[in-house]
């Protein structure tokens, strides 16, 4: 069977159209995440994020990087489509994923760390206040 070239080319308006969209997107996604986590504290967030050490494993703006990297580094999970590629990303899925990380998906490496819904939230604070 011959091989058909299937490769096309995609306007560059059409792209810019996109782009904007995607933009837009993302900045609604971040004011959705102001309110759902509105009394979370990103302050807090960060404390609780040393307290468990979750930069052992994942790349964190505002902290050393892990010395190997064991997981996807999450700053800029506002503008992500999935977590952990099951989940979509909202506000209430971070928070379910920090807490509940193997319920959401059995065979994952991050452990369950006991981490309670106030801290989670935090840490969901502070993940979203990184640009």
């Amino acid at each position: 069977m011959p091989s058909r070239d299937l490769r096309f080319t995609v306007p560059a308006a059409l792209i810019a159209a996109g782009i904007a969209l995607l933009t837009a997107c993302g900045d609604a996604h971040v004011r959705s995440a102001n309110v759902a986590l509105s009394g979370a504290s990103a302050e807090r967030g960060k404390a609780v994020i040393q307290h468990y050490g979750c930069n052992a494993c994942h790349a964190i703006a505002g902290f050393p990087d892990p010395s190997v990297v064991v997981a996807a580094p999450i700053s800029g999970i506002a503008h992500r489509a999935y977590i952990a590629g099951t989940l979509p990303t909202t506000p209430e899925n971070v928070v379910l994923w920090i807490r509940f990380p193997r319920t959401v998906k059995p065979n994952t490496a991050m452990p369950d760390l006991g981490v309670s819904e106030s801290e989670a939230r935090d840490v969901a604070a502070y993940l979203y206040s990184l640009r």
